[in-house]
């Protein structure tokens, strides 16, 4: 039997269905278009950006070489031989030149300073506590344990004992003191902005040059470090991987790097990025990965890629991270990264002597 109250009350329930799904069209194709008009305006905002010249460097880390099972000195002087490599960010890794307490060893240190140096190139020598790669904060073990006052002395103490013995060698162009300090990543205490300025302060009350401070590229404003800075060193970072999201594109472009230097110049003489990824961001120690994977995440085509990014970004000087990494590829049969590297270092605008940083 008819009901005409149930009939009406059907028909306004598809009325207001109608209605609804109208609307949530509607929002769906203003979505797509305000994400369309984005993406038009970041490729406009990025069309006539130029590449511009940038001296190519790298980070080289001892313990990092010895973590992937190389003969360390070998991959070193390979780089410097074979890529002709003329600008280095070298740690001194407190746990290594400080193997007990008050008692220093500084002949591997040495060894490569003195390499660099006959190989015609610079470098760049972090101190502090949290220098690059994991576990970011490289304490001696006779530290373990104790009151954090005690190893703040203790650093400030074996700071000032890298100063002074490389004060006056021309090889060390500028002080990188702790890496991205203000980055809570790593096995390292809190930051402290009151103890950075503490560190800052005594490697410019004994030496001249300059200090480089670095920041996250994409997860800070770069103020904080460039208010402290001489120089500010940025990462810059393409594929990452979240536990979240799993690995993702920052979706960031040169002109916003670019922006942020701009505001920043105001606070700091020069920003060069100290930290540009040439190697896969892995989850777990790179060496367990399938090969196949690694150059997935991390090939000739995206090396060039990233330093094609970065030379649009303005920078004058590019450290580019992973170069152990491209030396152990090489001795698994796999050459392609090194030999790419060849191609960025062994470029005319790259085969000059490097300028003295300010």
């Amino acid at each position: 039997m008819d009901n005409p109250e149930m009939g009406e009350k059907i028909q306004k329930l598809r009325r207001h269905i109608g209605d609804r799904h109208n609307v949530l069209v509607w929002i769906t194709l203003i979505f797509i278009l305000a994400l369309g008009l984005g993406f038009v305006n970041i490729v406009v905002s990025n069309l006539g950006l130029e590449e511009k010249d940038a001296l190519l460097g790298v980070t080289f880390s001892k313990i990092y070489a010895e973590e992937l099972g190389l003969d360390w000195k070998e991959a070193y002087l390979a780089t410097l031989d074979d890529l002709k490599i003329k600008t280095y960010r070298l740690p001194a890794y407190w746990s290594e030149i400080e193997p007990e307490p008050e008692v220093f060893d500084f002949t591997d240190l040495d060894w490569q300073i003195d390499e660099a140096t006959r190989h015609g190139a610079q470098v760049i020598l972090a101190v502090g506590r949290k220098l690059p790669r994991w576990p970011e904060c490289h304490v001696p073990k006779w530290s373990v344990g104790l009151d954090e006052e005690l190893v703040r002395v203790r650093i400030m103490s074996m700071i000032e004992t890298v100063i002074r013995r490389y004060a006056s060698n021309p090889t060390v162009v500028a002080w990188q003191v702790e890496n991205e300090p203000f980055f809570e990543f790593g096995e390292c205490p809190k930051p402290d902005a009151a103890f950075l300025g503490q560190e800052i302060a005594a490697v410019h009350a004994l030496d001249a040059r300059p200090v480089v401070i670095s920041e996250s590229g994409e997860l800070s404003t770069w103020v904080r470090a460039a208010s402290l800075a001489d120089i500010l060193g940025i990462s810059t970072y393409r594929i990452v991987w979240s536990r979240f999201t799993g690995y993702f594109y920052w979706p960031v472009t040169p002109r916003v790097y670019q922006q942020r230097a701009l505001a920043a110049s105001a606070l700091v003489k020069k920003i060069i990025i100290t930290e540009l990824q040439g190697e896969p961001w892995a989850t777990q120690p790179i060496i367990s990965m399938p090969l196949d994977q690694q150059l997935t995440l991390m090939n000739p085509e995206r090396l060039m890629s990233n330093v094609v990014f970065a030379r649009k970004i303005g920078v004058s000087e590019i450290y580019l991270w992973g170069v152990e990494w491209w030396y152990w590829l090489k001795q698994q049969g796999r050459p392609q990264m090194w030999e790419a590297a060849k191609v960025l270092f062994l470029a005319p605008q790259n085969n000059v002597q490097p300028p003295a940083l300010p």
